[in-house]
């Protein structure tokens, strides 16, 4: 009797342990979650998510008054909106299984599959949700960056459609090209650390063609078109400045040696940057404006995203020294030479600040900072310069193409801006049925 109960027990013994046991076996040869790596990544997410409310607020204060809430609802909506579209579809499209070195397939589609494994793929230390909320954060700032080339006259509901298309039909295949397994520029060797290609360039040249296609703002006058709050904006930029750092340092996707470099020539090229505008405008005007340090601050930060994780300290005070005084001359003599009104600089500052420090890229990279990158001209390879000027017309020619065809389609079933009586008014009214500075007045006389 004791030798069958003997016999019973190791039967349910083994009944509970074999199905258990692949299961296991399956649990050791998953990747190895680096709660280090995993535990600086959020954060990081979380400081490139604090840009774009510093974004609001940047743009927000270099409008006027009557249109500061409309502005600053155009970042938060981009936020919210692209948050539920990258969810949707956005990150299988730019990160899932390549189709011909163009798109990601739907094998994501609605986040099925991204769990708390890792992607080898993408890194082998992260889980993928994780990797995937980090780039969503990137998504976003894209698409609210370009709203300062239009700001002060596109209605809302065009706006938003904008974001939807925009990010959908531009951001997510760039996204993929360049950062995507076997995407082509990826495959061709492009370098683009944290961005220079994909947000920066890509939102700049969008800009341009969006402020070319709505056209001038109506008022006339210099006095009338000043910025209506300072403060504002210095507050935006230095949340800009702060929330770079997980830009560019979480770009290295582990707290890693590369991230701690990638924070320091943010920093160097973004304080030679606002330092070199400065100069720049007070030779030429005679005074240093904090509009000014605010402005050469941020173009210092577009020029050193693409090659923070790939150039040295000395090169970066180098790319900063040239960046102020470039983004700075395509602001106060572009603008007014060619006659487009691109209100907030965004292709000024973004467009051409990626573009330049998408090309220095390809110059002063070095092996010696990160051997997994490669040598740019400077240190004997001047393949590179070509791949980095590939890279950047083909972000280019895209971007433009594309935002042309998405604005022609919404004109077609819309007037893209608000009307002459509601400009003269201002958004925030117009739109949103506010007043950023008299709002209890507003309230009253609605009720």
């Amino acid at each position: 009797m004791k030798t069958k109960f003997k016999w019973i027990t190791l039967l349910i013994t083994l009944a509970i342990s074999v199905p258990g046991l692949p299961v296991m076996a399956a649990a050791a040869d998953a990747p190895a979650i680096d709660t280090g790596d995993t535990a600086f990544i959020i954060v990081c997410a979380a400081l490139v998510m604090i840009m774009t409310p510093g974004l609001a607020l940047f743009y927000g204060g270099m409008v006027r008054k009557k249109n500061v809430l409309g502005t600053i609802m155009q970042s938060f909506a981009a936020m919210a909106l692209v948050s539920v579209q990258w969810v949707l579809i956005g990150y299988t499209l730019g990160f899932g299984t390549d189709i011909g070195h163009l798109i990601g397939n739907l094998q994501w589609l609605g986040m099925s599959g991204v769990g708390i494994d890792p992607n080898p793929d993408y890194s082998a230390t992260i889980p993928q949700s994780v990797f995937a909320v980090f780039q969503l954060m990137f998504a976003i700032i894209t698409v609210a960056l370009i709203s300062g080339s239009f700001a002060e006259r596109m209605r809302f509901p065009i706006f938003i459609a904008f974001v939807l298309l925009w990010t959908t039909l531009v951001y997510d295949p760039l996204a993929h090209w360049v950062w995507g397994v076997n995407g082509w520029l990826r495959n061709l060797g492009a370098l683009d650390f944290a961005g220079g290609t994909v947000v920066h360039i890509s939102s700049g040249v969008s800009g341009l063609v969006a402020c070319l296609f709505l056209g001038r703002r109506r008022e006339e006058g210099f006095d009338a078109m000043m910025p209506h709050n300072l403060p504002m904006t210095m507050l935006g930029a230095a949340l800009l400045w702060f929330g770079w750092f997980g830009f560019n340092a979480g770009s290295a996707l582990g707290a890693n040696g590369l991230a701690g470099h990638a924070f320091l020539v943010t920093n160097t090229c973004a304080a030679v940057g606002a330092l070199s505008w400065v100069g720049a405008e007070w030779l030429h005007h005679g005074k240093p404006t904090a509009l000014g340090f605010a402005s050469g601050l941020v173009a210092g930060l577009v020029a050193i995203t693409p090659a923070a994780g790939f150039v040295s300290p000395a090169s970066s005070i180098l790319m900063g020294i040239i960046v102020g005084p470039l983004c700075y001359y395509a602001v106060s003599h572009l603008k007014s030479k060619f006659g487009y009104d691109d209100t907030l600089d965004a292709f000024g500052i973004h467009g051409v600040g990626g573009i330049f420090g998408a090309l220095a890229t390809g110059v002063l990279a070095t092996t010696a900072v990160n051997p997994a990158g490669v040598d740019g001209l400077l240190f004997g390879n001047p393949h590179q310069l070509l791949v980095q000027l590939i890279a950047v017309v083909a972000a280019v020619a895209f971007a433009a193409t594309a935002t042309f065809v998405i604005l022609n389609v919404l004109s077609m079933f819309a007037s893209l801006r608000i009307s002459e009586d509601a400009e003269e008014i201002g958004l925030d009214i117009t739109q949103h049925g506010e007043d950023a500075y008299s709002y209890m007045e507003i309230s009253s006389a609605q009720r």
